[in-house]
């Protein structure tokens, strides 16, 4: 038994020297790893370096997204030209001559798809822009098919998709119905035109947002004095078949004769009664 616990004593202290050796070891091990030093003249360089080119990076992004950047208005000018030398300050189109000018309409056209309406423009915007669309489109169905005597010697003239606008190839039913109509504004009805003598008159300006509650507004008189297309007294209407067509845009706000009396130079009676003219489709040239 004496043996026995001596030999135990002789194992402990051996095994306490081993130990005691490898923390000694390990200390001399930590002790001789040396810092890392940094070249503090390369990290400025690389930084100087790294800066500038993030910064031309984000400069080139911006101007690039500028140049994207979907215009806030539309410029109609090339529109209102074609107008002002083919269109006739009582609206008639010398379609002959407008041939000679088809590329410029066309790149009009063209423009009118790279620049589609956006959710920032206002309703002028909007109402300018669909108009003239309306319009211009509609002079170069003609033109597709001149001479022709009637816009109704075209093969459903109003369901032909020769526009695209964007990415959707456009129609002049849709326009009309779906886009125009749906903005609540009634006379527009008397800014865009059939391409007919009964229709109103195509005016020869374009229609620009500064100016379109005015420019509207003088077309809706315009075509109610006209005499020819309607007949006013204070007691009997012979009207447009447009007011027969539509007539629940013009009930928006009141009555038909409401409507007509904001417009009219005559005050016509509630009473009064009404009539529709027979629509004439020839040409408007």
């Amino acid at each position: 038994m004496k043996y026995i616990i001596l030999l135990l004593i002789i194992i402990t202290l051996v095994s306490c020297s081993g130990t005691k050796r490898i923390t000694e070891n390990t200390s001399k091990d930590i002790k001789q790893i040396e810092p890392v030093k940094v070249d503090e003249e390369v990290v400025n360089q690389e930084r100087d370096t790294v800066i500038p080119e993030k910064n031309n990076v984000v400069k080139e992004i911006k101007e690039a997204s500028e140049k994207i950047k979907p215009i806030k208005t539309f410029n109609h000018s090339s529109w209102n030209n074609l107008l002002q030398k083919h269109v006739s300050d009582e609206g008639h189109v010398n379609y002959k001559n407008f041939k000679s000018d088809r590329k410029e309409l066309t790149n009009y056209i063209t423009y009118l798809g790279a620049h589609t309406p956006q959710g920032s423009w206002t309703k002028e915007d909007k109402l300018a822009y669909w108009i003239n669309a309306y319009n211009a489109m509609t002079i170069d169905l003609i033109l597709r098919h001149y001479p022709i005597n009637s816009i109704k010697d075209i093969n459903k003239p109003w369901e032909q998709r020769f526009w695209k606008l964007d990415e959707k190839w456009y129609n002049l039913n849709e326009i009309e119905h779906q886009i125009l109509r749906k903005m609540k504004e009634p006379r527009i009805h008397f800014a865009i035109v059939c391409a007919s003598f009964s229709c109103p008159k195509l005016q020869n300006k374009a229609f620009i947002p500064s100016n379109i509650d005015d420019q509207l507004t003088n077309a809706t008189e315009e075509f109610l004095a006209d005499k020819k297309r309607n007949y006013i007294s204070q007691n009997s209407l012979n009207l447009s078949k447009i007011f027969q067509w539509f007539a629940k845009d013009f009930k928006q706000t009141g009555s038909l004769i409401d409507f007509l009396n904001q417009y009219s130079e005559i005050t016509i009676s509630n009473k009064a009664k009404k009539n529709f003219k027979d629509y004439n489709w020839s040409l408007n040239e």
